[in-house]
């Protein structure tokens, strides 16, 4: 079998530079929560190819779901000639996203598609043009979600000019937010919303319920609801940008489900479908419903065997109770770092929820990011069989994000293996 040292010489003569990669290793099979790469050696994943792959690689009902519909057709196009999955995981995307008013969905291939198309939604039915984001916001790497994210390297570095109408302010940061409630945090982001754009010009507000590549930032308590509270009287759409934190992910099926939010709009992907290329976009009918017919789609959207995938994954997700899954694991992991953290004074804060964990890692006793400190843990965590990743806007996170079907084995040496690395 071809080694990953050959394997890399041929992707720096065939791959452009510019897609980068966490680890040198190459994956020869996966599955639950362990990696294996082509010389044999084992990974435990605390990644889930960011978020994806929450009902495991190779998940069974997956398998056998995809592996039928392969042999029944592989695309026709849903725009040209229709077929029942795209329908059927729509139904299903519309129970289970929050609210129970009546809801359409449409199917794309990306969570940056899903954003894009729900700016496009949110302008077309309320015949407004701002959008407001937050900082520390990923939104997607496309031209539109590049304008939406906070972050300049490496997601914005020299790719403008960029699409205009995006206004950015203030999260919830509660490690860095100087004690503000999240009531507080929100009523300073409006205040410069009201002065600055004017609410009768607001299209959206679009927001990461937990913010994914900004570093997990867990907004205070009641921001959520204030910017509902807000919306509502503006008449703008509360999207909720949930492609990181949906389908069980944070102990619920979604991160909003938490304090009760109802957004107007959600976009979701990633661990939608078993590790196949789905997103969409769910939300409330008449919104949905205000653009012209062919104004929404795409070539591939809602693939049928992506399609397929995704009411298999739904389907094990709630057959295997994931939520409680993601509790359960959330509650091991935490009880970990915080016992790493009461010994190692570089961690600021352990926050998170459900199997979306992340330590923020600072100089002893100040609150200044120490991304060094974050690189060096995360590559020992990598030579010694663990993989991890970090983000954040100061590049000082580390977040954890293993598969909800991960084993307590392999939760348990993983575990070992952050512990260690730390030292």
């Amino acid at each position: 079998m071809t080694s990953s040292a050959e394997l890399h010489r041929r992707r720096g003569a065939a791959v452009a530079r510019g897609v980068g990669s966490v680890i040198s290793s190459y994956v020869d099979t996966a599955s639950g929560g362990t990696i294996v790469d082509v010389e044999g050696r084992e990974w435990i994943d605390f990644a889930a190819g960011i978020a994806v792959t929450s009902v495991g690689n190779s998940a069974p009902r997956v398998v056998e779901a995809v592996r039928a519909q392969v042999e029944r057709f592989t695309h026709t196009c849903f725009m040209v000639a229709p077929y029942e999955s795209y329908v059927a995981v729509c139904e299903r995307l519309n129970a289970l996203t929050p609210g129970t008013f009546a809801k359409r969905s449409a199917l794309f291939n990306s969570g940056a598609e899903a954003v894009e198309n729900a700016v496009k939604v949110a302008r077309h039915a309320t015949g407004r043009q701002a959008v407001v984001v937050f900082e520390h916001a990923y939104h997607g790497r496309t031209n539109l979600t590049m304008a939406l994210t906070a972050k300049n390297m490496p997601y914005k570095h020299r790719f403008g000019p960029f699409a205009g109408e995006i206004h950015r302010v203030p999260m919830s940061y509660p490690l860095r937010d100087g004690g503000l409630t999240g009531a507080e945090a929100a009523a300073r982001a409006l205040d410069l919303v009201d002065k600055q754009v004017g609410a009768e010009n607001v299209a959206a507000v679009l927001i990461e319920p937990i913010q994914g590549e900004g570093g997990f930032v867990v907004p205070a308590a009641g921001f959520l609801p204030a910017l509902r509270q807000w919306a509502t009287a503006a008449g703008a759409v509360l999207v909720a940008d949930e492609i990181q934190t949906g389908f069980c992910r944070t102990g619920d099926w979604f991160a909003c489900d938490h304090e009760g939010v109802v957004p107007d709009l959600v976009t979701l992907a990633k661990g939608i479908a078993g590790g196949l290329p789905l997103a969409a976009v769910t939300g409330r009918a008449e919104l949905m419903d205000a653009v012209h017919v062919g104004g929404l789609g795409g070539t591939y959207g809602g693939n049928p065997i992506a399609c397929a995938a995704a009411l298999a994954s739904i389907e094990t997700m709630r057959e295997l109770d994931l939520s409680a899954a993601a509790r359960r694991i959330g509650s091991v992991l935490t009880d970990r770092l915080h016992a790493v953290a009461a010994r190692d004074p570089r961690i600021a804060e352990v926050r998170g929820r459900g199997a979306m964990l992340a330590v923020e890692l600072v100089r002893p006793g100040t609150l200044v990011p120490d991304p060094a400190a974050a690189s060096a843990v995360s590559a020992a965590c990598h030579a010694a069989g663990l993989l991890t990743l970090t983000c954040g806007t100061y590049g000082n996170v580390l977040r954890f994000l293993p598969p909800l079907v991960i084993s307590d084995d392999e939760l348990a040496r993983g575990l070992d293996i952050l512990d260690a690395a730390f030292g």
